[in-house]
Parts: C-alpha cells; structure tokens; sequence
C-alpha cells in the first residue's frame, strides 16, 4: 500500500506557496508604484533638462 501525505503537509505547502504569492505581489505593487512615481514627476516638470 502507498502512504499518503497528511492533510497538515498539503495545508503547510499550500500556505508556503501563498505566502510566496503574497510576498511576489506585494513586491511588484511597490514596483509599480515607483514606475507611477517616476512617470509623474516626468509629466509634472516637463520642462526640466534631462541629463
């Protein structure tokens, strides 16, 4: 006969890989939020020499 995995194991797998999801996109949010950031200020001052 197979073992099979315990439901905690799947539970705890499960919860790992939300976590990394969560960590994923809470990474990209702040990312997106500085490109935001970025094109802002370019419109805002569009004026202002570019170096």
């Amino acid at each position: 006969m197979e073992k099979k995995k315990p439901i905690k194991a799947a539970a705890k797998q499960s919860d790992s890989r939300e976590d990394r999801l969560k960590a994923a996109l809470k990474a990209n949010m702040a990312r997106r939020k500085a490109q935001m950031r970025a094109r802002s200020e370019d419109k805002a001052d569009p004026g202002r020499d570019k170096e």
